[in-house]
């Protein structure tokens, strides 16, 4: 079995690297993933990524910091220490309500913030994980997963006609910055 565990295909130009992306998939190529030193519209749908579950954490850090907010609140000022402040009842709901709201945006902020970092391992102290250091500067890379993919030649091939300035078989990984 061969050592090379990705062929990446490096590209001047977005459009010939979705070209690229379009050649490979016409040929039932499996993609690992693509790196871009920028944004490319579009790239998700071709690479067949699903859309991100993000918007259920906030919602669920949300609804976490609103029951907080109110239990918290009516633990303190009904149960704990009711007070009678200018004649109002002790559970008056109107009250609650900007607490409620603050601890909602708090989670949610912080919520989505954990959960970001953990599922990009991105959290401090971790080396990045980058295939290839030019990616993050002026090239666009096409990683293909070559244990998955044997015609390694075809490949090769297809990254060059799509545009291809250099094809390089990676052996590691990733390559840290250091």
């Amino acid at each position: 079995m061969s050592n090379i565990k990705y062929i990446l295909g490096h590209f001047e130009d977005p459009d010939d690297m979705m070209h690229g992306i379009d050649k490979l998939k016409e040929n039932n190529i499996s993609i690992y993933d693509a790196y871009t030193p920028m944004p490319i519209h579009g790239i998700e749908d071709k690479l067949g990524v699903k859309r991100s579950r993000l918007p259920i954490v906030a919602f669920i850090c949300g609804i976490t910091g609103t029951f907080t907010g109110f239990s918290m609140i009516y633990y303190m000022m009904v149960h704990d220490w009711p007070m009678n402040v200018g004649g109002k009842p002790a559970f008056a709901f109107p009250d609650f309500i900007p607490i409620m709201f603050e601890l909602t945006v708090l989670f949610c902020a912080y919520g989505m913030g954990i959960a970001f970092f953990f599922r990009t391992h991105l959290f401090p102290g971790r080396a990045p994980r980058v295939m290839d250091l030019r990616a993050t500067d002026d090239r666009f890379i096409i990683a293909v997963d070559a244990n998955e993919n044997a015609d390694h030649d075809k490949i090769n091939s297809l990254l060059k006609d799509a545009g291809a300035v250099e094809i390089k078989h990676n052996e590691r990984r990733y390559v840290s910055y250091e």
